[in-house]
């Protein structure tokens, strides 16, 4: 049952007696939070977000008010992935070299301030995919609490709507490079078309969506009862995203999903 899964959270949070969580603003992050800061208090917790450019400064803005809302001491670093040696060549273990650099960065933290624990917001649903990030966090004993509770995704919307977060709805998202086609360089210019055009499709009002890059051509990736709004705008979205850079435009009718790029490595194992 959900509750027992609740409970199982909250005591290991509990056992960990004072943490810092990596805090992306997320769903998942802002339920870990939220449930860290009514179980160990708000002086055991600190919540750390990185401001990267893989992210957009809108969900920076976002994580920064919902830190607020909960009531978490709160702590902005700088981090570069693109600097980071060997991700911008976008392998199958980009993942890990993004959450290992992020990993590097929030432990010493941890150490100086003097709390017990890094954590992240690993969920049960990630377990099941291409989460290379995961060896990361292992290598450096950072915990995935809500993981270990076995929490899925739609029990964490579910406990977010009881808590009152304004997440329990939130889109998914994932870090904009996860757009970029495996084996593609990673780009600040790539990056910018990339969330330049995903801000422009929400706009829109379309809620999830994901643009998909492969060399010049965007692949547009939303939910199935949003295609004909893509449809009835085709003219004005294909000369928007041409406009930031690509060559031709596409739609999906597959329709959004997660980690849809990890495809192509399911194929060639």
């Amino acid at each position: 049952m959900l509750s027992d899964k609740y409970q199982r959270l909250q005591d290991i949070l509990q056992e960990m007696e004072s943490i810092v969580v990596a805090f992306s603003g997320g769903v998942d992050s802002t339920l870990l939070l939220k449930v860290a800061i009514d179980v160990l208090g708000k002086e055991n917790v600190l919540a750390v977000t990185a401001d990267s450019e893989t992210y957009p400064s809108s969900e920076l803005e976002e994580a920064k008010q919902l830190a607020s809302l909960i009531g978490a001491h709160h702590q902005v670093i700088e981090t570069s992935e693109l600097a980071i040696p060997g991700y911008t060549q976008n392998d199958e273990n980009r993942c890990y070299f993004c959450k290992n650099g992020l990993f590097e960065e929030v432990v010493p933290i941890m150490r100086e301030k003097g709390f017990q624990n890094v954590v992240y917001g690993l969920i049960a649903d990630d377990m099941g995919e291409h989460r290379p990030g995961v060896r990361a966090a292992i290598e450096h004993d950072v915990r995935g609490p809500l993981q270990e509770a076995d929490l899925y995704k739609d029990e964490i919307r579910t406990l977010s709507k009881e808590l009152n977060l304004p997440t329990w709805e939130k889109p998914s998202f994932a870090c904009l490079s996860s757009r970029i086609a495996y084996g593609e360089e990673i780009t600040q210019a790539k990056l910018t078309k990339v969330d330049k055009s995903e801000a422009y499709l929400k706009s829109l009002r379309i809620r999830q969506v994901r643009v998909r890059t492969h060399g010049d051509m965007a692949r547009i990736e939303v939910e199935p009862q949003d295609m004909q709004l893509v449809m009835a705008n085709h003219r004005s979205i294909s000369k928007k995203l041409q406009s930031f850079g690509y060559q031709y435009v596409t739609i999906d009718l597959d329709g959004y999903k997660s980690g849809s790029m990890n495809k192509v490595l399911a194929e060639s194992n």
